[in-house]
């Protein structure tokens, strides 16, 4: 069946590609954003072009989207705006949250549904954890909240700091830094492979006011990740292994990304998802899953090479720091 379906987003990391199955599947798709976009939107997509915070005066309301995906929310100031918007104005209002909500260090080394969303280091998941409680006592606004972890297209996925800069310390030869022995398992999921249960949840009855994450079942760790990423430019990896409380106070501003998030095994069941959204499949196999961010990454890299700057220094003191220690 054939849903009216709105994107708030709809160009982004993840969204663009759902933007695209939900057209493949037959629905009716808007997207509101500002209309700066990299890439065309897919054939007879309509285009709203506004602001988030002017959500509330777009006229979106009387539209009555059968759904809402809601991509650009990142604190409970716009979720609350979106409740008073959306109730009572469109079947299924849907989420996205975080996987960073779960808690750190989870007490089971498989994450489902049932972990508890408590993250004391990172304020971007406390934002995310905060706009899920919001949600969950709306009384008038059918939600689903989906939590992604690290799902990939254009950005490269590295452990801390700028990609782009990691990716041109690769290409010259210079350390980059994994947090810890580099063994930690962490999930990667292609945005292409995200969308079909991103998608599959649509008007589905058992999504409404429940809570789903979306990942592939794989982990890889950290380590092949970096050497993989290295092997596509052609290089060798010079990976230097530190200590994530060491990375910490070198550079407080790592203590989210890190302790929040990257540190930490991450490893799902997606059952819950499978079971209302249908069975879906991933990539698995490092090289596939890293082909579009390394294309996208030459891509850039052919435009502007990053000049080297005060993360370079701070890098280089954390190695030769910790090269002392043998």
């Amino acid at each position: 069946m054939a849903l009216n379906v709105l994107f708030i987003g709809g160009t982004g990391q993840i969204s663009y590609p759902c933007v695209e199955r939900a057209v493949a599947q037959g629905h009716r798709v808007s997207v509101y954003n500002r209309g700066l976009r990299e890439s065309e939107l897919p054939a007879g997509v309509t285009s709203i072009v506004g602001e988030l915070k002017d959500i509330g005066s777009a006229g979106l309301d009387k539209a009555n989207y059968d759904v809402v995906c809601q991509f650009i929310a990142f604190t409970p100031d716009q979720v609350a705006r979106d409740i008073d918007v959306f109730s009572g104005h469109c079947g299924q209002y849907i989420f996205i949250s975080s996987a960073s909500v779960y808690e750190k260090p989870a007490s089971h080394y498989v994450i489902t549904e049932k972990t508890p969303a408590i993250n004391p280091y990172w304020p971007y998941s406390q934002n995310k954890i905060a706009c899920e409680e919001l949600l969950t006592k709306s009384d008038n606004l059918a939600w689903t909240i989906v939590r992604p972890s690290h799902t990939v297209r254009t950005g490269l996925p590295v452990m801390l700091g700028d990609a782009e800069i990691m990716a041109r310390r690769m290409l010259d030869g210079e350390p980059t830094i994994v947090a810890g022995d580099g063994h930690t398992p962490w999930t990667l999921t292609r945005s292409v492979d995200f969308a079909v249960p991103f998608v599959g949840l649509f008007g589905k009855e058992k999504a409404l006011r429940d809570v789903f994450h979306i990942t592939s079942d794989r982990a890889h760790i950290w380590d092949h990740i970096q050497r993989e990423i290295a092997a596509q430019l052609g290089v060798e990896a010079n990976i230097v292994h530190v200590p994530t409380n060491t990375l910490v106070k070198f550079n407080p501003e790592w203590e989210g990304p890190l302790l929040g998030d990257k540190s930490w095994t991450a490893i799902f069941d997606n059952s819950k998802v499978k079971a209302v959204a249908g069975d879906f499949t991933c990539a698995e196999n490092l090289s596939e899953i890293l082909a579009e961010p390394i294309h996208h990454l030459k891509q850039r890299l052919a435009n502007k090479r990053p000049p080297k700057g005060e993360l370079d220094q701070l890098i280089d003191r954390i190695c030769k720091a910790q090269s002392t220690l043998g």
